[in-house]
Formats: structure tokens, C-alpha cells, sequence
């Protein structure tokens, strides 16, 4: 484990991993490596099934107008509407428009249904599709037997039931698609930061530029600076400091000499540098971290929605009491006509028109709520399994810090000097530095509108700060080791209680004395201690995971009060401790903001992502936070028990009524004289889509 004292050794190797331009990274070429491409199918009928249909608009409009006719031509469950009418060959014209309806509008519900009964899941899907295709085949049925037989008694179609319900479906998962984010492709994200070409260097010493997916191990390549490292290697030759922040998290560069190793997908410094490629394609670092994310994608997509279970238990008693219902009417009436329309009767009700929307008027709800308090949900699950979570992880650096560095404190240690002359020489020295922590030291010295001078005569000291001249007179920016190694008196207990604080110290000296100082710190967010209190209070317990060493990530935890922090960690040991918390049996939140998070962000049950964090981390959450502040992880956790309670008792009044209906529409009060018609159930059914409706827009966050 290292020190926390982040002294001036570190400064100029130093670099932020939260705020580094994507535009960089969107004009990067995608990998050359075809293995690499990503493209899996989805486990999850439901949702994704939709989502491949083609333009699930424009499915909708054309069905609708296919609908009007038939809904105008045709009697609600055997009763002729006010404003139904008919004509000579209107009931021709029904079959074509609703034949059309069945096989164009209720493609995605049946090729849904296939997806969920091949893998054995019935769901949402299958129900729909039993309802539509009992409607159609049914209602067809019906009009052979009224048009073709005679002396047939007239047989009630479906038809208007079939065209409502594929239009009311079809406008829930319309509703439900718009109101939440479609996901992106983090996985290709993380590809793009590859190059696609390599500066080949041959056994004669000749360089050559060739496609990236033809290095293969062993071979030799020149990265200059400011290169993107196109594969996992080793250097042989050169010196240089590589920025592996937007890889690892770690935010710092680091210094690479021969015998070093290098990791794909990070950014060369000013030196030149000579590697061996050590692993390509799958076996690189970036195919590692793209295989846990693609790993944990499959994983998280088999979790069931709440819809699904409601849906899968109604299927099967559907189809199990009006299996029932047939043979027992057949049995008693001996007519297969009225053992059929019993039959049909039951299956029809068991798939309400609210049904459909029970879930997607919530989830409307919801999103827009979210987006007004800062919160971006992209997965509607989310909101469902926030009301189980009972552990939440979080990102240190970005999440619960605001990840700019700033200077906390500048003083003299020499009274032949002013605090303000330290800060304005020590900036003079920096002028030239754009490093994050160079940065920080001139624009505190602007924001103070310091006399800057000039310093001439600059050199880096690698691995200690730098030297320079002002006014002639040499000084030099070091760290206390530096300070240490050549016997130079400083105020150790000063230096120590700042350091202590978790922050970064940097010494001047001139003439072998140390004439002053700056202390820069990554502030701790303002909201982040009343967060971390609210989720113990809700029964919640926070763990900090962080890439930094294990004192800084302390002074953090200890400064928040949280009891429970892993530090120095990579991409795979926050996605390995999160899946292990879950095997433990916790229901895990995770909160990050760059790469190294996107594996745990995936695999953790409801990933969070900090808006002002990395367009990969984004990609990868279920929930984006756009102000960027941690509180709002509050707002979304009261957000979801409130959207679930919603959808519970949306599911009550869209399918809970069949705990009556089913029984009555299938006949077992028959005996009594008790029978529920048809017409009835439709009311029924109307009714409680009107209650669904108005019970969503009741929604709100507090």
C-alpha cells in the first residue's frame, strides 16, 4: 500500500482520468479487430424483442388506421356501439383489414412469444400473442361459420378485440420507448479507444504503419508521443510518462523505462518509446475489460420485470382454466360453439387492454419526474429493483469527490518572503505546464490577480517537480522526498497535518531552502456527507471503491463516515467485488463515472452513472445523474419506491380484477344463473384502463 501524500513527485506525473474530452475519443477509428466486434442477442424478449422490430412508430400508426375501420365496422364483444355501422360485404372487409392487422401489428408480440417459449419463460409477450391470435383464428372461425353455414346459429367474432388490443400494446411499448433512453453500446466504446493502425518496426529497423489487427506477439513498435498504445506491451527502449487514467482510473501518469509494461487504449506522454507487443485482440487488457462488460450484460438481462412475473402466472391460469372451461362446457351443453365462445371469453379477459399499459404509463411518469430532478433512467428495471437494494457502492473520485484539483492551502516558511510571492513564483514556474495540478497553482494566482513574472530556463525533473530561473535566481518546485534526500530543513509537522488531509504538497526551494509551500486537494462534494448519512438512515450501507492507494482513500472515508472502502483497484476487481457482494446475497447499487467502472456499473443490479463522467461509464448505467451530484442518488431511490408501489397497484387494477372475472367468464356460476357475458367483460376491461391511467399521472417523487 502507498502513502497518501500525493507530493510534487507525483505532480508531473499526475493526470485526471473525469474530464478528458470524448471528442477525442469519437474520432478515434473503431478497433480493426473483427473478433472484437460486439453483437450479442438479447436474453430478454420483452423489452428487446421491440426494439428489433423496425420503426415501432411507425407500426403503430399504420395499425391504428388498419384499426379504425374494424373497430367502426365491428360489435365490442357481440354489442353493436352507438357509433358502429355496417354495410353489404363489411364483414369481408373486417377480415382483410384485421388479417392484415394480426400478421403486420402483432409480428413483434408473436416473434416475442416465440423468443420467451423458446427459452421456456412465458411472459408479457406470450400473453399478448395468446390474446390477439385467440382473437384472430377464433373470430375467424366465427365468420366462416356465419357466412358459409347456413343454417348455423351465428357465432360472436372478436375482431374488435383483436384490432384494440394490438393498438393499445403497440402504444404502450411506443409510450415506454420514448420515455426511456435507449442504451448505448458501451462495449464498442471502450474498442474505439484502440487506434486501428501500429508503427511496425521490422528486424532491419524499419518502421512501417500497418493495420492494428496484424500485430501479432513478439513484434516490435514505436509509439511516439502522444500516440495512442495500441497493444499491451513491454518497452525495451525510451523513457516517457503514460496517461492510463481513462484505462485504469488511476489518475496519474505514470512512468514507463524499459522493462515497464504498457496497457492498449492509453495515451503516450512527450517521450518516444519503444515496446513489445505482449497481447492482442482478446488477450489484451481492453478486450478484458469489454469481455466483464459484455459478461455482466448477459447476466443482468435475465432479471424479470414485475409485468413479466404477472404476466407468466396469468398466462398459465388462462390457459389452464380455459382449457378447463372447454372440456366442461362441451361435456355439459354438448355444444363446441358455446364451449368455444366460453373458452375464448376467458383467454380474452385474461389479456386486459391495461394490462399493457399498466407499466409504460408509470414508467412515462417516472422518466419525466426523473428528468425534472436531475435524473436520466434508462432502465425502467431499475426503478424495480431499487426497492431491494441494500448496499451501494460508489466511484471515489468524480462521485464523491469533485475530481478537479484545487489549492487548499500557500503559505511562506521564510519570512524574506510573502505568501502571495510564493504562490506567484511557484505559478511562474508552472506557466509553461498544462498538468492538472500546474493548472490549478496559475489559476489560483489569476483568481487572486497576482504579478506572475517570468521564469526562464525550465526543465522537467522527472520523478521530483521542476527547476527553473526568475530573475536570474535558480529555484526549484520539489517534492519532501526530494527535501529529504538532500538534508533540507522543512516544517514536517505543517506539511504532515496537510498531507494528512489527503493532500498533494509541493515545496519551493532556493538556495537549498525551503522558502514555501502549496497544498492541493480534490475537494470532497458539498452534498456527498448529508448523502452518505441518508442511506444509512434508509437501511442502506455505503462502500467506497477506489483506483487510489489505500491512505488517501481513508482520509476520504474517514472525512464521510464510511465505514467499509477497497482501494487500489482495477476495472475487474470493482466488477469481482461487486458480483461477490451479490453472490452474498446483497442487492447492489454501483456509482461511477469513467471506464474503469463500466464492468461493475454493468454488473451491478442498478448501475449509476455521473453525468459529467465518461460517455462509456454513461452507456453502461441504468441511471444517469445530469447535475452530477450524489444527493440525487437519494431523490432516485425515493423515486422508485413510489414508481413501484405505482406499478403494483396499476398490475392490481389492470390484471387483478381476473381473480373474479376469470371464474365467472368461464361459467362456475352458472348453475345460479350467473354467467359474465362478454359485454360485461369489456366494460370491465374499459374501466380498468381508465383507472391505470389516471392512477400513473397520481405519481410524484416525494
Amino acid at each position: 500500500m502507498k502513502n497518501n501524500k500525493m507530493t510534487h513527485g507525483t505532480h508531473h506525473q499526475h493526470n485526471e482520468m473525469h474530464h478528458q474530452h470524448m471528442d477525442e475519443m469519437s474520432a478515434m477509428p473503431a478497433m480493426a479487430h473483427e473478433h472484437m466486434s460486439y453483437h450479442e442477442a438479447s436474453n430478454q424478449s420483452m423489452d428487446h424483442s421491440m426494439m428489433h422490430m423496425g420503426n415501432l412508430k411507425l407500426k403503430f400508426i399504420v395499425s391504428l388506421i388498419l384499426a379504425i375501420p374494424i373497430i367502426l365496422l365491428s360489435p365490442m364483444m357481440g354489442v353493436n356501439l352507438p357509433f358502429s355501422f355496417s354495410f353489404n360485404g363489411s364483414e369481408w372487409f373486417v377480415l382483410i383489414l384485421a388479417t392484415i392487422l394480426y400478421f403486420y401489428g402483432g409480428m413483434p408480440f408473436l416473434s416475442g412469444a416465440k423468443m420467451e417459449l423458446s427459452m421456456k419463460n412465458p411472459a408479457m409477450m406470450t400473453l399478448i400473442a395468446l390474446g390477439i391470435s385467440v382473437s384472430y383464428f377464433y373470430s375467424l372461425y366465427a365468420f366462416v361459420q356465419n357466412n358459409f353455414l347456413a343454417h348455423s346459429q351465428h357465432i360472436m367474432d372478436f375482431f374488435w378485440e383483436l384490432a384494440t388490443l394490438i393498438v393499445i400494446m403497440l402504444l404502450g411499448h411506443w409510450i415506454e420507448m420514448n420515455a426511456v433512453a435507449k442504451a448505448g453500446d458501451a462495449v464498442q466504446k471502450i474498442a474505439a479507444l484502440l487506434p486501428n493502425e501500429a508503427k511496425l518496426i521490422d528486424i532491419k529497423g524499419n518502421i512501417s504503419t500497418v493495420p492494428l489487427k496484424e500485430v501479432k506477439t513478439g513484434q516490435k513498435l514505436l509509439i511516439s508521443a502522444g500516440d495512442k498504445v495500441p497493444t499491451d506491451g513491454i518497452v525495451i527502449s525510451g523513457n516517457t510518462t503514460i496517461n492510463e487514467s481513462m484505462v485504469t482510473g488511476e489518475a496519474k501518469a505514470i512512468v514507463k523505462k524499459a522493462g515497464s509494461k504498457v496497457i492498449g487504449g492509453s495515451t503516450n506522454g512527450s517521450g518516444t518509446i519503444t515496446i513489445e507487443v505482449t497481447a492482442t485482440g482478446e488477450a489484451g487488457y481492453l478486450s478484458q475489460v469489454m469481455q466483464l462488460v459484455k459478461n455482466a450484460q448477459k447476466d443482468k438481462s435475465k432479471m424479470e420485470s414485475l409485468s413479466d412475473k404477472v404476466a407468466k402466472y396469468l398466462f398459465y391460469i388462462a390457459v389452464s382454466v380455459g382449457i378447463v372451461t372447454f372440456i366442461a362446457w362441451l361435456l355439459l351443453d354438448q355444444n363446441i360453439n358455446t364451449a368455444l365462445e366460453r373458452m375464448v371469453t376467458v383467454l380474452i379477459i385474461a389479456c386486459p387492454h391495461a394490462l399493457g399499459l399498466a407499466i409504460p404509463l408509470v414508467t412515462a411518469r417516472s422518466t419525466s419526474l426523473g428528468a425534472q430532478n436531475g435524473l436520466l433512467i434508462k432502465n425502467r428495471k431499475a426503478l424495480e429493483q431499487a426497492t431491494k437494494v441494500n448496499m451501494i457502492m460508489m466511484d471515489k473520485t468524480g462521485t464523491l469527490t469533485e475530481g478537479e484539483f484545487t489549492v487548499t492551502n500557500f503559505q511562506s516558511l521564510n519570512q524574506s518572503y510573502s505568501d502571495e510571492r510564493i504562490l506567484e513564483m511557484m505559478a511562474a514556474l508552472e506557466k509553461g505546464s498544462t498538468h492538472p495540478l500546474a493548472l490549478s497553482i496559475i489559476q489560483k494566482a489569476e483568481q487572486l490577480k497576482l504579478n506572475i513574472p517570468k521564469a526562464e530556463n525550465l526543465t522537467n525533473m522527472a520523478g521530483i517537480g521542476i527547476s527553473g530561473q526568475i530573475n536570474e535566481q535558480e529555484m526549484k518546485i520539489v517534492n519532501t522526498r526530494y527535501l529529504n534526500q538532500h538534508n533540507i530543513d522543512y516544517d514536517q509537522e505543517i506539511v504532515q497535518s496537510l498531507a494528512e488531509k489527503g493532500n498533494s504538497i509541493s515545496l519551493l526551494v532556493i538556495d537549498n531552502q525551503a522558502v514555501g509551500m502549496i497544498a492541493q486537494g480534490d475537494q470532497i462534494k458539498a452534498e456527498a456527507k448529508q448523502t452518505i448519512k441518508l442511506f444509512k438512515e434508509m437501511g442502506i450501507k455505503p462502500v467506497m471503491l477506489t483506483g487510489d492507494n489505500a491512505s488517501a482513500a481513508k482520509k476520504v472515508a474517514d472525512l464521510l463516515n464510511i465505514d467499509t472502502f477497497e482501494a487500489e483497484l482495477k476495472p475487474e476487481d470493482k466488477e469481482s467485488i461487486v458480483h461477490q457482494y451479490q453472490n452474498d446475497g446483497n442487492v447492489m447499487i454501483m456509482v461511477g463515472d469513467g471506464i474503469n467502472d463500466a464492468p461493475s456499473l454493468v454488473r451491478a443490479n442498478i448501475g449509476i452513472a455521473i453525468g459529467a463522467g465518461t460517455d462509456i461509464a454513461v452507456d453502461s448505467a441504468d441511471v444517469i445523474l445530469v447535475k452530477s451530484n450524489p444527493y440525487d442518488i437519494v431523490k432516485f431511490l425515493k423515486l422508485a419506491r413510489h414508481t413501484t408501489s405505482k406499478m403494483k397497484q396499476n398490475l392490481w387494477w389492470g390484471a387483478g380484477y381476473n381473480i373474479i372475472a376469470i371464474p365467472l367468464a368461464a361459467g362456475v356460476l352458472a348453475f345460479a344463473g350467473i354467467i359474465l357475458s362478454p359485454a360485461l367483460g369489456a366494460i370491465l376491461m374499459s374501466l380498468s384502463t381508465v383507472i391505470v391511467a389516471i392512477n400513473a399521472l397520481l405519481l410524484r417523487i416525494d
